[in-house]
C-alpha cells in the first residue's frame, strides 16, 4: 500500500488533449480516472493545483481557445488553484513550489498530459526540488507517437523516470489533508 499523499498535481487537463478529433486515444478513460481522482483528493481535504498550458498561437492550447480551458470533468472548484504555464516543466516559471513549501507538502500525486512532456518534465522538477513523487498509472496519457501505440508511450514515460516514482493506480493513491 502507498504511503498517503498530501497534494494532487493535475497537469494540462485541457480540452483540446481531451475531446474531439485532436483527442488523446484514450481521452474518455483518463478523463474518468481523472475525475475519480479528484472526488478522492477534495473528499479526503487535500491540496488540489491545476497547471494549465499557455501554447502558443495557433495551437490546440493558446489560450483562451476552446482547447485551452480545463476540462468541465476537471474543472477547478472554489479554492482550488491553477497555475499557468509555458513550458513542459511545472515548476519552471510557476510559483508552484513556494505553494507546495507553504503548505508543507513533500509528498505529491501527479496526473494529467502528456506522459512523456509535460508530465515527465514536472515530476523530473519535482524530484529534482527533493519532493516524493506518486504517478497516477491510470490517470495520465499522451498520443500515438508514429508506429508506437500511446498506451506504450506513457508506460515508457513511467519507467524513464526511473526507481524514485513510485507507480499506483486511481483507485490505490490515498490522500490525506494538507492542514
Amino acid at each position: 500500500m502507498l504511503n498517503p499523499v498530501r497534494a494532487l498535481l493535475l497537469i494540462d487537463v485541457q480540452q483540446g488533449l481531451l475531446e474531439g478529433e485532436a483527442a488523446i486515444p484514450n481521452a474518455r478513460l483518463v478523463v474518468d480516472r481523472l475525475a475519480a481522482i479528484l472526488a478522492a483528493v477534495r473528499g479526503a481535504g487535500a491540496l488540489v493545483i491545476h497547471l494549465q498550458n499557455d501554447g502558443a498561437a495557433g495551437t490546440i492550447d493558446e489560450p483562451e481557445t476552446t482547447g485551452w480551458f480545463i476540462h468541465p470533468k476537471a474543472a477547478p472548484k472554489t479554492g482550488e488553484m491553477v497555475l499557468r504555464k509555458s513550458g513542459d516543466d511545472g515548476f519552471e516559471g510557476t510559483e508552484l513550489e513556494t505553494i507546495l513549501t507553504s503548505e508543507r507538502v513533500t509528498r505529491i500525486a501527479v496526473a494529467g498530459l502528456l506522459s512523456e512532456m509535460c508530465v515527465s518534465a514536472t515530476i523530473r522538477g519535482a524530484l529534482k526540488r527533493g519532493y516524493q513523487v506518486v504517478l497516477v498509472h491510470d490517470a495520465h496519457g499522451t498520443y500515438d507517437l508514429e508506429d508506437i501505440p500511446s498506451s506504450i508511450v506513457s508506460r515508457v514515460a513511467e519507467h524513464a523516470l526511473g526507481d524514485e516514482v513510485e507507480l499506483g493506480d486511481a483507485a490505490s493513491v490515498v490522500f490525506c489533508s494538507a492542514d
